[in-house]
């Protein structure tokens, strides 16, 4: 039996809402988040942390903490390169968070987060005007 893996990366570990160590690149980026109603508001792109800073060892008595969930338009960049200014991310703080599992669940509805406003623009006025995009599939 092997011992327990110490962290490598400086944001390898951190707690989630029921106090669970997590590693954020395989439990949080790219994940689906829903809102209350359990209606799908965004994908994590990006992930704000207190207490870690780059190029310095992380203190294992106190790791870093997650602070807020960024969203935004980062698939834009990645396609047409470049980098998304900080000043476009939308925050989603972290005590907004109640569950974390195949999905991230929010407690709030996702017409009350500012953090989807593109999102709610490109469905109405581009999906909708797909054929077949203004109504869930059959």
């Amino acid at each position: 039996m092997r011992g327990a893996r110490r962290p490598t990366h400086e944001l390898d570990w951190y707690r989630d809402p029921e106090g669970r160590g997590i590693d954020a690149r395989l439990h949080l980026l790219d994940r689906q988040m829903l809102d209350r109603d359990q209606k799908p508001v965004s994908t994590v792109d990006d992930v704000e942390l207190d207490g870690a800073t780059i190029g310095q060892p992380v203190d294992h008595d106190q790791p870093p903490t997650v602070t807020a969930l960024l969203v935004g338009a980062a698939v834009l960049p990645r396609i047409f390169g470049g980098a998304m200014p900080r000043s476009r991310w939308a925050r989603i703080d972290w005590e907004h968070v109640t569950a974390l599992d195949t999905v991230i669940e929010l407690n709030d509805a996702a017409e009350e987060l500012d953090a989807v406003w593109l999102e709610r623009w490109i469905r109405d006025r581009i999906i909708a005007h797909i054929p077949g995009g203004a109504h869930a599939p059959e």
